[in-house]
């Protein structure tokens, strides 16, 4: 045994057992496997007290009594934005006590919350909702083979600056898409560049950057949508169908009667639902991958390299999961009654 195991009582009394047969520490120490310096202290502790047990010491007394821990945990579900210091000097306020924003944290902690950054979520009314859950109640007998015939397709925008989210919110674990854990936000970001693309089972198409002007719809039509579209048709067949989000351009009468021309049938998509579309998860891949690379992006023309290089090196297995994933959504939406899904 080597002295920086724990002895336990029952070791103690063996080890002062031998010694008080009158064997020496050394030899003592050498049967145990213990230095002779814990032996020694040992046998030292045991002369002065008479006791081979560890005598524990009484610790540092609470700050704050059970029934005052009961108060702390409901002010910070009450307002999950509160700081761990807002939550001190409300408690002193109430009491009179003053307790550490460090005890607060270890309160909250004993009581299963924990700092964590909200999920940002796009805002959803009541409409939204129900739009989505009928949505998804319409689709949820589609198999992983029919979602395998739809070309996802989207647009993100990428920026040099992202927002450091650091403020915190208490949660309990596993509950991060609570209605009560998600911060909804539109973004806006600037100095950025817009891209789209698409993804399905087995491909994808190359990423797209919105180079200069606003995305019109016959701009739509001959940049981004005919060329690929019409490439992933041919090779599908007539299952094909191609889904695209509610954006302005994608909405035009030139755009609709374009797609008829070509015999392609659309997804019809709820609004305010990117949590639906797998390729959001793989533009939040895309996003990791350029942010860690060796020697990230400084202005417009690197993150846009950056941007094409590490888009052709996604690979497709996490492509296809994601598309697999959509029968889950489905399901997983119909579960939240339309509200916000884990993905």
């Amino acid at each position: 045994m080597s002295s920086r195991h724990h002895i336990d009582d029952f070791m103690r009394g063996r080890i002062i057992g031998k010694i008080e047969e009158g064997r020496k520490i050394t030899d003592v120490a050498r049967e145990f496997d213990i230095a002779h310096s814990v032996v020694s202290r040992l046998w030292k502790s045991f002369k002065t007290t008479g006791m081979c047990s560890r005598r524990h010491g009484g610790g540092r007394v609470r700050s704050t009594t059970h029934a005052e821990d009961r108060y702390i945990v409901p002010s910070a579900k009450r307002n999950r934005r509160t700081t761990a210091q807002q939550v001190a000097n409300q408690f002193l306020a109430a009491s009179g006590k003053q307790i550490s924003r460090k005890t607060v944290a270890r309160r909250l902690r004993g009581g299963g919350l924990y700092a964590r950054r909200p999920v940002v979520c796009v805002p959803l009314t009541r409409q939204h909702r129900t739009a989505r859950l009928q949505w998804c109640r319409e689709h949820h007998n589609w198999t992983e083979q029919d979602w395998a015939c739809v070309l996802f397709s989207d647009e993100s925008r990428f920026s040099l600056s992202s927002d450091c989210r650091r403020q915190l919110i208490w949660r309990e674990s596993g509950t991060a898409y609570r209605p009560e854990n998600i911060q909804e936000k539109d973004r806006y970001p600037t100095c950025s560049i817009m891209v789209l693309a698409g993804i399905m089972i087995n491909g994808r198409t190359r990423l797209h950057v919105v180079a200069n002007g606003i995305m019109m719809g016959q701009r739509y039509i001959d940049e981004v949508l005919l060329p690929p579209v019409r490439l992933f048709r041919g090779a599908v067949g007539d299952k094909f169908v191609f889904m695209d989000d509610n954006a302005t351009c994608h909405r035009t009468l030139a755009v609709q009667d374009c797609l008829d021309s070509e015999g392609i049938q659309r997804l019809v998509w709820p609004a305010r639902s990117p949590d639906l579309n797998p390729i959001e998860n793989v533009w939040d891949a895309l996003g990791r991958q350029v942010a860690g690379r060796n020697y990230p992006p400084t202005n417009k023309n690197t993150l846009l390299r950056a941007l094409t290089e590490e888009w052709d090196k996604l690979p497709q297995q996490l492509l296809d999961n994601v598309v697999q994933s959509m029968v889950r959504r489905v399901e997983c939406c119909i579960t939240h009654h339309g509200g916000h899904i884990p993905y």
